[in-house]
C-alpha cells in the first residue's frame, strides 16, 4: 500500500515543513556553530543575509553573536520554483566588504549552489553559512545545521498559510 501512495504522490508532498520555530532554532544552532569562527579574535565584521530566504536567519545569528552591522545581498535565482542563472540585483556596501574577509554571508538553504557561487566569485574570503544544504550545493557552503536530500522541496514558514486538510481516507 504504501508503494502506491509513494507513486501517486504529488512533487510538493515530498516536502521537508518548517515552522517558524523551528527555523528560529536552526538559526540559533547556525549561530552558536558560527560563535568564535571569524578572523578577527573570532568575531565577525558583519552578516550579509542573501535576500530574501536569507534575512530571517541573518536577523538570528546577527542577534544571538551581536553583530550590529548588516546588509543584504539580492540574488535571484528562481522564477516560482523553477531554477535560472543567478543574477545580482543588489549589492551590500563595497567599503564594508572589500574581498569578504570578516564578512559571514547567510542564506536559509542552498540548493544547486549556482546564487552561492555567484555571491562567493564576488567575496572570495567571506564565510558562507546556510540552516539547510542539499548535496549539490553543499561545496559553497562552509558551515550549514541540517542537510537534506536533493530531491526534497523544503517549505519556509514565509511561503505558507495554515489551512484544513482533508484525512487521507476522506470525510465520514
Amino acid at each position: 500500500m504504501s508503494d502506491k501512495r509513494d507513486a501517486n504522490r504529488l512533487p510538493h508532498e515530498k516536502g521537508f515543513h518548517i515552522s517558524w520555530d523551528q527555523i528560529h532554532r536552526d538559526s540559533r544552532a547556525l549561530a552558536w556553530r558560527l560563535d568564535g569562527m571569524g578572523p578577527d579574535n573570532g568575531g565577525w565584521r558583519a552578516v550579509v543575509a542573501i535576500t530574501r530566504g536569507g534575512m530571517a536567519p541573518a536577523m538570528i545569528a546577527a542577534r544571538e553573536l551581536d553583530i550590529r552591522t548588516v546588509d543584504t545581498i539580492s540574488v535571484k535565482s528562481y522564477d516560482h520554483q523553477d531554477q535560472s542563472d543567478a543574477q545580482v540585483l543588489k549589492s551590500p556596501d563595497a567599503a564594508l566588504m572589500g574581498d569578504g574577509t570578516g564578512i559571514l554571508i547567510i542564506d536559509d538553504l542552498v540548493d544547486s549552489g549556482k546564487t552561492l557561487e555567484v555571491v562567493r566569485r564576488m567575496y572570495p574570503k567571506a564565510h558562507f553559512a546556510t540552516v539547510y544544504a542539499k548535496p549539490k550545493g553543499r561545496p559553497q557552503v562552509d558551515t550549514f545545521i541540517t542537510e537534506v536530500s536533493q530531491d526534497t522541496w523544503i517549505f519556509f514558514p514565509w511561503d505558507m498559510a495554515l489551512q484544513y486538510v482533508e484525512p487521507y481516507r476522506g470525510r465520514d
